[in-house]
């Protein structure tokens, strides 16, 4: 029953706060890519079944695995895309601590 909430809010509220603490000036802009990177759920429609709930989606989705998450943090060296790549990094830790608590 917590689960949905923690993932959620990790989703969806913990992005909110790190773009007003940390982007302060632009954290409209900051919080929006931050949901923007959920786009990469879009890879769980390659899926059969397309939702599972006990199914771990890190390593097993395309935009999910470990060689996308290695291009996620290489972005992180690139000023023009590093809050891209901080936000798909993010989205991957939320799904993590999903995996953690099936």
């Amino acid at each position: 029953m917590l689960r949905p909430f923690i993932h959620y809010g990790f989703h969806f509220i913990i992005p909110i706060i790190f773009a007003l603490l940390f982007f302060p000036k632009q954290w409209k802009k900051v919080y929006l890519i931050f949901i923007a990177a959920m786009l990469i759920d879009l890879d769980h429609l390659l899926a059969n079944p397309i939702f599972d709930p006990n199914r771990c989606s890190i390593g097993f989705h395309p935009l999910h695995s470990y060689y996308a998450i290695a291009a996620y943090l290489f972005m992180l060296f690139f000023s023009r895309i590093r809050i891209i790549g901080l936000a798909l990094l993010w989205h991957i830790c939320t799904d993590q601590v999903d995996c953690w608590m099936r």
